[in-house]
């Protein structure tokens, strides 16, 4: 086989591992990952990379986000209203200064007054900012399972217990982290279970519509080898 068919073997490894090619294309990969040595060798080099990084997991944010969050927007708060006082200083002396002097009778005056700072204050009031927490949550739907670009198998294990998994599924339907809730959790079932957790795609979580992050729990039987 040329050099050139291993070039476009090669650099269908990251979408074959990320499940976006069709099956006849990952046949005609699995087949030629048998017979050559250099491109099995560039494979498995990948798939260990994305096995390492996935068990890295998520970045977490820091612990006083929130907070700082908070005093950003308090402090945005604060210039918007200092600009909008400005604001209404200069129409005060350009509209409603020159409007009450002209004005004769003083009740009428001050209701004159009264009336156009109401309207000036319906027109640059700062509407309010809705949060996502108080829409309904019937908007969010959870990830679920499409398929897998290996054929899914039990785990061997040494006592053959049935094995729950916790996995973190992101935007795009994909698995970035696990967490093991019950079953055996040594090195051994952790290697087969990231084999298959990394060869998955799911449908992501929606929040109105909009891919999100989301949660759900696996189940992989186990099969008892005895040596």
């Amino acid at each position: 086989m040329s050099s050139f068919d291993c070039v476009r073997f090669q650099s269908e490894f990251s979408p074959y591992l990320d499940g976006a090619v069709s099956g006849e294309q990952m046949l005609e990969i699995a087949r030629h990952l048998e017979v050559c040595a250099s491109c099995r060798e560039e494979f498995d080099a990948m798939r260990q990379l994305q096995r390492s990084l996935a068990m890295l997991g998520p970045a977490k944010a820091p612990d006083d986000l929130a907070t700082r969050l908070r005093v950003a927007i308090s402090h945005q708060k604060a210039a918007t209203m200092e600009h909008w006082l400005s604001s209404l200083s200069v129409r005060w002396e350009n509209t409603f200064r020159p409007l009450l002097l002209q004005v004769s009778a003083g009740v009428a005056g001050s209701v004159a007054l009264i009336g156009g700072i109401v309207l000036l204050l319906g027109m640059v009031a700062e509407p309010q900012t809705v949060m996502a927490n108080d829409e309904p949550l019937g908007a969010m739907t959870s990830p679920h399972y499409l398929y897998s670009a290996a054929t899914p198998r039990a785990i061997v294990t040494d006592s053959g217990e049935v094995i729950v998994v916790e996995a973190d599924i992101d935007e795009h339907g994909r698995v970035y982290d696990y967490h093991i809730v019950s079953g055996p959790a040594d090195e051994t079932v952790r290697s087969q279970i990231i084999d298959q957790l990394l060869m998955s795609v799911y449908e992501p979580a929606r929040v109105f519509g909009a891919p999100a992050r989301g949660r759900v729990l696996l189940t992989f039987s186990g099969i008892s080898v005895e040596g």
